[in-house]
């Protein structure tokens, strides 16, 4: 099993460094804030439900070297999405790192999919990222250190059964990382990384949704079942991505632009 460093023990050389961390108060976006926590970053994160915030930081405060801010926010509400950058910005004097992440659409069919739930995974997936970057990039470019990191979906590649939105949606953010990372570069650099099958409250919900159609036993069986094709024989864990996110929020990953980089234990085939 995956044991991450006590402390300081990579050094990735972020001490004093302003992150941003968008959707983590649970998850990957928690595993990539606690990573960049923990490599010295000041840390902002945000999260709608404020009690889970609360927590979310209280827990990041037990092992951060830097500061830790928590801003209750809507990320499709783009009055939001401005006053948490603002917010960030004001508490740590700057902007150096964005990292995206938000939670996921829900499990449907295209059958099962009405117009809204099309316009609300879009906002959610794609112009949660849009209005955060447009937000940030001034900060950004401002910094020594520049660096965006969007948390996608190894379904940007390979569809996964009963994800229809974010099979379909998602997508528009590795366009947009690409484009990006062309037009930003040399003075930010941005990079996308593709989690496959990691055990995440959201990974709960699936399996639970998978035993309500019978297509599992019970948990243990789901989670068996979606091991079964991962090389590494093992759900990731989430501090697994978090750590790949911070290497790629570092100047030792200086020369890594317009990347997208599977995390899934080799489960993606090309």
């Amino acid at each position: 099993m995956y044991a991450p460093a006590v402390g300081r023990g990579m050094d990735f050389e972020l001490d004093g460094n302003s992150a941003l961390v968008t959707a983590a108060s649970s998850g990957l976006g928690f595993a990539s804030a606690q990573a960049l926590a923990e490599e010295g970053a000041n840390v902002a994160i945000c999260g709608r439900d404020a009690d889970r915030l609360e927590d979310a930081r209280d827990e990041l405060e037990t092992t951060a070297a830097g500061d830790v801010l928590a801003v209750q926010a809507d990320l499709t509400d783009p009055d939001d999405v401005s006053r948490l950058v603002r917010e960030t910005v004001d508490a740590f004097g700057g902007l150096d790192h964005l990292v995206t992440s938000s939670g996921g659409p829900p499990s449907t069919t295209f059958l099962g999919t009405d117009e809204q739930d099309w316009y609300q995974a879009y906002d959610l997936l794609v112009m949660s990222v849009v209005w955060t970057i447009e937000e940030s990039h001034e900060h950004l470019l401002e910094s020594e250190y520049g660096t965006i990191t969007c948390i996608t979906s190894r379904t940007v590649r390979e569809v996964a059964d009963g994800l229809l939105l974010s099979n379909s949606v998602r997508r528009g953010v590795i366009g947009l990382v690409k484009t990006i990372s062309r037009e930003f570069a040399p003075e930010i650099r941005a990079n996308a990384v593709l989690p496959g099958t990691i055990e995440t409250a959201r990974i709960e919900e699936l399996v639970e949704s998978g035993i309500e159609r019978g297509t599992y036993d019970d948990y243990e069986a789901g989670l068996t079942e979606l091991a079964s094709d991962i090389p590494m024989d093992r759900l990731g864990e989430p501090r697994e991505l978090g750590d790949v996110v911070a290497f790629l929020s570092s100047p030792h990953a200086s020369f890594v632009n317009g990347a997208e980089i599977p995390i899934d234990g080799g489960l993606l085939r090309s």
